[in-house]
């Protein structure tokens, strides 16, 4: 019922109003001057930015470029690896007594430009050793930072192409397949995992309370009959 009135009941009346070829418009987001962006782009293609009015660039991604996507997903690790890398190199290097103190500019942050400038005047070789290996991991995550920007921007741009060529048919199959079945089944499953994941709990903590043997209870039982009865005899009322 959420997703009736979150996503679907918009997706039939742009539908009802538009037909089948409303799959493919990407509206361009127009920013008055002096305006903030009033929506989040679901495509840039160089300095535009656009909306998808039903098919989120995701679904066209995931079914016609997703050799692309793990390519670009390749490129993503490579980046996140490369930053890391640098990110650990700089905290180890660039305390009070790290040999890149001394490259640190006025904002006392270790830079591209920074380690540069300071490579050109320092005459330690330790200091030059360690001077250098920063540049490179500069280098390295600046290079996998523009492999990815470039490889996104083509695969944008592929996107978008995509969109103009999408038929009645290929729209069907990615809004009533792609984006409501999926997101359907997802949501049932979940709530079948919490139901089940409910039950359990449930099973465990009836385990838990019944977990003593039958023939353990019956022996509590007599023994306390045993206790009671005596208690009666000595009280004469037995």
């Amino acid at each position: 019922m959420d997703y009736w009135i979150d996503v679907m009941q918009d997706d039939v009346y742009v539908l009802s109003q538009d037909g089948w070829q409303a799959g493919k418009v990407l509206r361009e987001l127009i920013i008055e001057k002096g305006d903030k962006l009033k929506e989040t782009p679901d495509l840039v293609i160089g300095r535009k930015k656009y909306k998808a009015e039903l098919l989120p660039p995701a679904l066209i991604v995931a079914r016609y470029f997703a050799k692309e996507k793990l390519e670009l997903d390749q490129l993503q690790g490579a980046y996140d690896e490369a930053a890391q890398a640098l990110e650990s190199f700089l905290e180890e290097n660039s305390g009070e007594d790290g040999l890149l103190a001394d490259a640190m500019n006025d904002k006392e942050k270790v830079t591209a430009a920074s380690v540069k400038g300071r490579l050109k005047v320092a005459t330690d070789e330790e200091e030059k050793a360690i001077l250098k290996s920063a540049q490179a991991l500069f280098d390295t995550e600046s290079k996998a930072k523009k492999a990815h920007k470039k490889f996104q921007e083509k695969m944008d741009l592929a996107v978008f192409t995509q969109y103009k060529k999408l038929t009645d048919n290929d729209i069907k199959i990615l809004l009533v397949q792609d984006k409501w079945k999926a997101s359907l089944t997802g949501t049932l499953e979940a709530e079948i995992e919490r139901v089940t994941q409910r039950l359990a709990k449930r099973v465990k903590e009836l385990e838990e309370r019944y977990s003593v043997a039958l023939p353990v209870l019956t022996q509590n039982v007599n023994e306390l009959e045993a206790t009671v009865a005596a208690h009666l005899k000595a009280l004469g009322l037995e």
